[in-house]
């Protein structure tokens, strides 16, 4: 094991130390940034707005998860208005997913392991199409499923046919969860990772020594995928995450595609609210702006 240790090493990645702490930061000095998932409409994206200001809480990104495709333009269009005007990053969600597709393996439980991925060469046109859509719109952010389709998008952003300054998050469905394949991930043009929703801290100091771009962490889940929640662990996310969004709202939702109403949305940030007061209290002197 000691050969393949090494190896690893000369690969950039090893097995930090039990004490790791990450000294890496968003551009702005920050340590964490708050992400708020499952944002389906304008009208929803406008109540965690009005509950997080009458909170004072900063939300930074929200994120939509049922699919561009899903959105007509004239609600694309608000949800840009709106996450511009309060200063929030806004992620859309590729739509064309196999489950979304004619596959009935994508549907059965042994079928359900390919996850989001794209199947042949239509979808993946689909994929693209969806995504250039979005950007026209004015959309900056985009949520990938597919190692393929983030490959095309970054050598597309390269190339002057996608705007420079858009970024690509990959979602925690596409089950990466090692250091390898987020060095990978990250080598192929990402711009944020969500891996899966149940590391062990010390997997997640061990995704962090290996990559520099900013890691996603869900805080709580839907009980579609575990319906765990992480809150007491927050303050250590960020000491080895660093810089970390930390995705804070999942539990109010069933499931992953769930249409959050506008109530929902105000108890998504009473989730942020939770979080944060347990970073006052364990962490203070972590740093967000």
């Amino acid at each position: 094991m000691k050969e393949t240790k090494l190896s690893l090493e000369k690969l950039g990645i090893k097995n930090p130390d039990f004490d790791y702490v990450s000294n890496k930061r968003f551009s702005d000095g920050s340590e964490y940034r708050f992400e708020v998932p499952g944002i389906q409409s304008p009208s929803a994206l406008k109540s965690i707005i009005s509950s997080s200001e009458d909170k004072d809480i900063k939300i930074h990104r929200a994120t939509q998860t049922k699919g561009i495709m899903l959105l007509t333009d004239d609600e694309i269009d608000e949800m840009v208005s709106l996450a511009d005007n309060s200063k929030i990053d806004l992620f859309l969600s590729v739509g064309p997913r196999a489950v979304y597709d004619t596959s009935a393996t994508a549907q059965s439980k042994e079928g359900s392991r390919i996850g989001y991925r794209l199947r042949g060469y239509d979808n993946l046109v689909y994929a693209i199409e969806d995504v250039k859509r979005a950007v026209d719109l004015g959309v900056k952010g985009i949520v990938i499923y597919d190692e393929g389709l983030l490959w095309v998008l970054a050598k597309m952003r390269e190339s002057g046919e996608l705007p420079n300054d858009i970024k690509f998050k990959l979602s925690a469905h596409a089950g990466t969860s090692n250091p390898a394949s987020a060095k990978l991930f990250e080598s192929i043009g990402l711009d944020s990772l969500n891996p899966v929703r149940d590391l062990s801290p010390s997997m997640i100091a061990s995704i962090r020594s290996a990559i520099d771009i900013p890691i996603d962490l869900h805080t709580e889940n839907p009980k579609s995928t575990g319906g765990f929640i992480r809150h007491y662990e927050v303050p250590e996310f960020i000491k080895i995450a660093s810089p970390v969004y930390l995705k804070t709202g999942g539990s109010v939702a069933k499931h992953h595609s769930w249409d959050t109403t506008d109530d929902e949305a105000n108890q998504r940030i009473k989730q942020v609210e939770l979080v944060k007061n347990m970073i006052e209290r364990y962490y203070p002197e972590a740093i967000i702006k």
